[in-house]
């Protein structure tokens, strides 16, 4: 992350902040629960957005003795977290829906109209903030996805007051609120999981059978087994091997071979971070993917 990011971060919560003022405000002043749970939900996202730049700044702070790999996985922390909140906020909102369904809400149109329009500005700016951060981050796509969520249930509101005051149907709110929490929900889970797949350094989708492959290219090269390959941040991919060489190569040589195997590997397969131990006859009947057993 850079310093445009951590910018990125404080305007958005700055705008949030404001819209949140502006609907607990216009909630209270034209007594629409509508408004008031909005406002409730641009709340649980400043928090969001709080975590996340508080995480940002903390990747940003250099490698030690207790950190040896640094704190790029504070922001994977935060993706997380972020997902999780997601996911609960859109069951809230999926809830809220049903239940409007049987009691709809008494909403003041014009007020709400009007201050919906402010929070419906202040989360599409907030969308254009994040949207570059947002395809090289999940901290940044879990922020992006709060916005959309925010923006999905502004213009639902905007589009509530509208369709209530001149038509005086009621079920447009819960309609368009339950639209946006499945849409939420689905992409809330994906965040989630894909976090949650680099906290437990899961595969990124990448097949280790053609990297098995592109290493026993190289002629020298005659086994290769005890294979892992993880992600360990959003721009750092990682693979640890044993490979077998011949025995009468050098220590220059390996040295030289070890690198020319992991400039292959970072053109190929964007892994960034290889570690390979070479060994003659070690673990020559060994499996590529080691079991726990064996470990």
């Amino acid at each position: 992350m850079n310093d445009k990011s951590t910018k990125s971060y404080m305007w958005v919560t700055i705008l949030n902040v404001a819209v949140t003022a502006a609907e607990f405000v216009g909630g209270f002043l034209s007594g629409s629960l509508a408004l008031l749970s909005d406002a409730v939900h641009n709340l649980t996202d400043v928090a969001s957005i709080v975590l996340a730049y508080i995480a940002n700044l903390i990747a940003k702070k250099h490698k030690n003795e207790h950190k040896t790999f640094g704190y790029k996985r504070a922001e994977t922390l935060a993706a997380y977290t972020n997902g999780v909140i997601l996911i609960l906020i859109s069951a809230y909102l999926f809830a809220e829906a049903i239940q409007r369904f049987s009691k709809p809400e008494v909403i003041e149109g014009k007020l709400m109209f009007a201050i919906s329009l402010v929070g419906l500005a202040g989360n599409l700016f907030s969308m254009l903030i994040l949207m570059r951060g947002a395809k090289k981050s999940l901290n940044a796509r879990a922020l992006f996805l709060n916005m959309l969520s925010d923006t999905l249930s502004s213009v639902a509101v905007v589009a509530g007051s509208l369709v209530i005051t001149y038509f005086g149907w009621k079920l447009i709110d819960p309609i368009l609120t339950l639209a946006a929490s499945v849409m939420l929900f689905k992409e809330a889970i994906e965040v989630t999981k894909d976090s949650a797949d680099v906290l437990m350094e899961a595969n990124p989708d990448l097949d280790l059978k053609a990297i098995e492959g592109a290493v026993l290219s190289f002629k020298e090269v005659k086994r290769l087994h005890h294979l892992h390959v993880w992600r360990y941040s959003d721009d750092t991919i990682m693979l640890d091997a044993h490979m077998n060489v011949d025995p009468d190569l050098s220590a220059q040589r390996i040295e030289e071979l070890s690198q020319e195997i992991a400039d292959r590997l970072k053109t190929e397969f964007g892994i960034n971070h290889v570690t390979l131990q070479a060994e003659c006859g070690r673990g020559m009947d060994e499996d590529l993917i080691s079991s726990d057993k064996e470990n």
